[in-house]
């Protein structure tokens, strides 16, 4: 006896909110589209709508029609339109997994102000998943997901349903898309006389791959407005399936039918496959385009250095400064987060949108930084107990004062580098009325005084004239001609998240020599020495191990003949070598050294690339830290540095909420025949390979693209140069990915600015990468210093000395401080970046009233126990 099926007609829209057009072009289309679907959902009670899993469509369209919003919040409250769970559909694998999470938290704020969220974690155009997902869309209380690149045929099969994550977390009922994607049935809502030949295509399709009697048929397409007659549609469709049955559902509805019907018996094997990891399969299923993690690197790096100080130095410098007394700044915060949010939009951060995207992209992340720097400044502001106004009436009572953060939740011991300045002369603005100019000294030698009476000589770095303006609350701004000095010292151990205040003293004389070796091709202490050539290549030792590293940073430059979402070998040499210009010593120590080595090289195409590497190196530290400034004077190239390791099985890189493990990809067309595998991956902070004694660990601020050869190298992506959004039947992917159009902007012209740090590691280092993200943080979040040339203490001011807040556990590692959602609570998030079973604590300085275990969606509190000195929270992190 055959099963009896139930068909669910899925009507939704998925809506690029900027793509080939800029966002204001797509917003001018959504508005009549929505209107005529609020109608249509009013007129007809049981038809329903999908509205893409992101709310910012809601508030874009509520910015034109606010007299709507009742309407919305009507529909959206009786579930006729679903919206949420997401605030933006982003390109999962590029942003973190704390921007993953602000984006549910944002999109469940907005989804609960309109009606209810849709419990789904809805995911149809993606460029692959984290292996995060399903663990965080639990900590929302979300069970069901729906994606479509990335996952394959795991098996061989194409299967319509999943449980993809852990058994442990009860992992997500996955609804995998068919290979046509979210826009299968989309020809169904304007197909007449041959509506019957196109039903039995979708259906035999759908009902082949169908785990379960409940088969989900989506209607709809990118862009496209509701079907016009969905209860037609059904009744039409129902007469061609007199043994089963149609309906109209919301996702919601489908996996509630598919729960409650459970598996089908007449499928033989497995009911519900298990799926596992991160999803970046082809299997010849989807594409998966994983060449967009290449392009608009500039962009891309702005991205991440924007995401990485909202949330590891803005925000928790905010939240430390409300909960001493300073100024509430969770709405800016708020308006910074969902500004950079709306940047992490599939299209726009892959990079492969159009020229007008970009350049609003651009804008958009100007403003996130705006905003996150006067957040900042007014939290210093208040931390340090500084009242600037107080400065200007009584400048006899200010005098200099350097802050320093400790942004990590952990003792930090080492180099501190700060930026002091020094008065020279007014900047008079405005008539001058009569008013002389002051003016001032500039720099002169002094030392840093702390509290204890303990002077710190400190190493000039660098020094360079300069303009500073004094803000205030009730004063014009006092705008000075100032140098500007770079200076390096070694304060005490600092503790997690902790403040110390040093004053300037008068004072000549170097910090104590430290084994620290500079010379133009050579910096050196005792863990490591790097030698650099007159064309940046770099030969580094571990004195730790013994082992010696050549050949490390060797630039490669190759012809690309693809667009923005896949790199394409171009015919024709890869360039390497170059031409020797330039070397100098620009800190020649005794705390910190840095060298500098220009070079020119002809590109592989046409045109130049002029490069100048500074390698820095800490006397007490095994980090050599890289900046590579490229001028890119040519077009259509690929760009990577390879870092030969010379070890290791896997590449071992660090993703939302962890790590990942890859194997080298061999590149050869099998059965992926509609795109051939990318060797390249996204990697976030960190990717490494060791092997006993020997290995590398190459870190950058956030996102980036790299490869991990069967050489066992590792190549870095700097820039990619290509001129067309999409291109038809590349020999990597038949077919345009979109539409074409040129992008002059993605052939990246100008100045790029790469941060890196190579470290030399082990093989215990990968098994505890805990380590590696303390190599990360102390490269990329050291401490931090705010300097104030005219400090004024308040009446209120805090003590010279705090505690602030330690995470112990190994294996543990910081992902947020931030004030609760509700109420005035403070937020530590951590998470545990190994396989197994974590006991940690938080440590405070002071006595706590209480504390609660929450989940990430900061519900489901349970009140934790406190020792009998309140002054820690143990916990445990599975």
């Amino acid at each position: 006896m055959s099963t009896r099926l139930t068909f669910h007609l899925i009507p939704h829209t998925h809506w690029d909110r900027e793509w080939y057009l800029p966002r204001a072009a797509f917003q001018a289309r959504l508005i009549p589209v929505l209107e005529a679907l609020l109608l249509q959902l009013e007129q007809e009670p049981a038809a329903r709508f999908v509205l893409d899993g992101q709310t910012v469509l809601v508030e874009d369209f509520l910015a034109a029609r606010p007299d709507l919003a009742d309407r919305v919040a009507a529909q959206v409250g009786r579930g006729a339109l679903e919206i949420g769970p997401w605030y933006v559909l982003a390109d999962e694998l590029i942003p973190t997994g704390e921007s993953l999470l602000r984006n549910l938290l944002e999109g469940g704020r907005d989804a609960a102000r309109w009606g209810r969220r849709l419990d789904v974690l809805y995911s149809p155009d993606a460029f692959g998943h984290p292996g995060a997902l399903p663990a965080l869309a639990r900590e929302f209380g979300i069970e069901a997901g729906v994606a479509w690149r990335g996952v394959g045929r795991p098996g061989g099969s194409d299967r319509d349903l999943y449980h993809w994550g852990s058994p442990a977390d009860g992992g997500l009922l996955l609804y995998h898309l068919p290979r046509e994607g979210y826009s299968i049935g989309a020809e169904l809502a304007t197909a007449v006389q041959d509506l019957r030949p196109r039903w039995t295509a979708v259906r035999k399709e759908l009902v082949a791959r169908s785990v379960t009697s409940q088969v989900a048929v989506f209607v709809g397409a990118d862009h496209h407005a509701a079907a016009p007659d969905l209860a037609g549609l059904r009744e039409r469709l129902q007469a061609f399936e007199p043994e089963h049955e149609v309906r109209i559902s919301g996702l919601a509805e489908f996996f509630a039918s598919v729960v409650e019907a459970g598996p089908s018996h007449a499928k033989s094997g497995p009911a519900i496959p298990a799926l596992g990891g991160e999803l970046r399969r082809i299997d010849d299923h989807a594409w998966v385009l994983q060449g967009v993690h290449g392009t608009r690197t500039r962009m891309k790096r702005r991205h991440s250095v924007t995401e990485l100080t909202v949330s590891r130095l803005a925000e928790p410098l905010a939240t430390l400064s409300a909960l001493r007394g300073g100024i509430d700044h969770r709405g800016v915060l708020r308006l910074a987060w969902r500004s950079l949010l709306q940047s992490q939009f599939h299209d726009t951060l892959g990079g492969c949108s159009a020229d007008d995207v970009a350049r609003e992209q651009d804008v958009r992340l100007s403003s996130v930084e705006a905003l996150i720097r006067e957040i900042g400044a007014r939290s210093w502001r208040d931390l340090a107990g500084h009242d600037p106004d107080l400065a200007r009436v009584l400048p006899d009572r200010s005098s200099p004062a350097l802050i320093l953060w400790n942004p990590c939740a952990r003792i930090r011991r080492g180099i501190v580098t700060a930026e002091l300045s020094f008065f020279r002369s007014d900047v008079l603005v405005g008539p001058p009325g009569g008013r002389v100019a002051a003016t001032g000294t500039g720099y002169r030698p002094v030392a840093l005084e702390a509290a204890s009476g303990e002077r710190l000589p400190l190493q000039v770095i660098g020094m360079r004239p300069g303009q500073e303006r004094l803000d205030a609350d009730h004063h014009y701004p006092d705008q000075d001609l100032v140098d500007r000095v770079f200076v390096a010292f070694q304060p005490p151990p600092l503790a997690g998240l902790a403040l110390r205040r040093f004053h300037l003293r008068t004072a000549k004389g170097l910090p104590r020599a430290s084994g620290l070796d500079v010379k133009p091709d050579l910096i050196s202490n005792r863990l490591i020495a790097a030698r650099v050539s007159p064309i940046g290549v770099i030969t580094l030792e571990d004195r730790r191990s013994g082992e010696r590293y050549p050949g490390l940073g060797v630039l490669e430059d190759e012809p690309d003949g693809g667009d923005s979402y896949t790199f394409s070998r171009g015919r024709g040499r890869t360039a390497l070598g170059g031409r020797h210009r330039s070397r100098a010593i620009i800190a020649g120590g005794p705390l910190v050294g840095a060298i500098e080595t220009r070079w020119t090289m002809a590109s592989a195409t046409q045109g130049d690339l002029e490069f100048r590497l500074v390698a820095v190196l800490h006397a007490d530290s095994p980090i050599l830290r890289l900046r590579l400034d490229v001028e890119n004077g040519a077009r259509d190239h690929r760009l990577r540095a390879r870092f030969p390791v010379g070890a290791g099985e896997d590449a071992c890189a660090g993703a939302a909420f962890g790590l990942v493990l890859r194997p080298p990809v061999h590149r050869q067309r099998g059965h992926e025949s509609i795109e051939l595998p990318d060797p390249t991956a996204p990697a976030h902070r960190f990717a490494a390979a060791a092997e006993y004694t020997r290995g590398l660990a190459i870190l950058a601020p956030g996102f980036f693209q790299y490869e991990w050869t069967a050489d066992r190298d590792l190549l870095v992506t700097l820039i990619r140069s290509v001129g067309e959004l999409s291109k038809p039947d590349l020999p990597e992917r038949p077919g345009h990915a979109g539409w074409p159009q040129p992008t002059p902007l993605a052939q990246e012209p100008g100045d790029h600015s790469v941060q890196l740090a190579v470290v030399p590691i082990g093989e215990a280092d990968l098994d505890r990468p805990d380590r590696l993200m303390e190599l990360w943080e102390d490269a990329f979040l050291p401490v931090q210093s705010g300097f104030f040339r005219r400090y004024a203490r308040n009446a209120g001011a805090q003590p010279e000395r705090d505690d602030g807040i330690q995470l112990e556990g190994d294996g543990l590692v910081l992902s947020a401080i931030k004030r609760a959602e509700q109420g005035e609570g403070l937020v530590l998030r951590c998470y545990n970046i190994t396989e197994s079973p974590v006991e940690g604590r938080w440590v405070f300085a002071g006595a706590l009233r209480e504390a609660w275990l929450l989940r990430a969606d900061e519900t489901g509190a349970l009140e934790l126990s406190l020792p009998e000195d309140r002054r820690s929270v143990p916990f445990s992190a599975g």
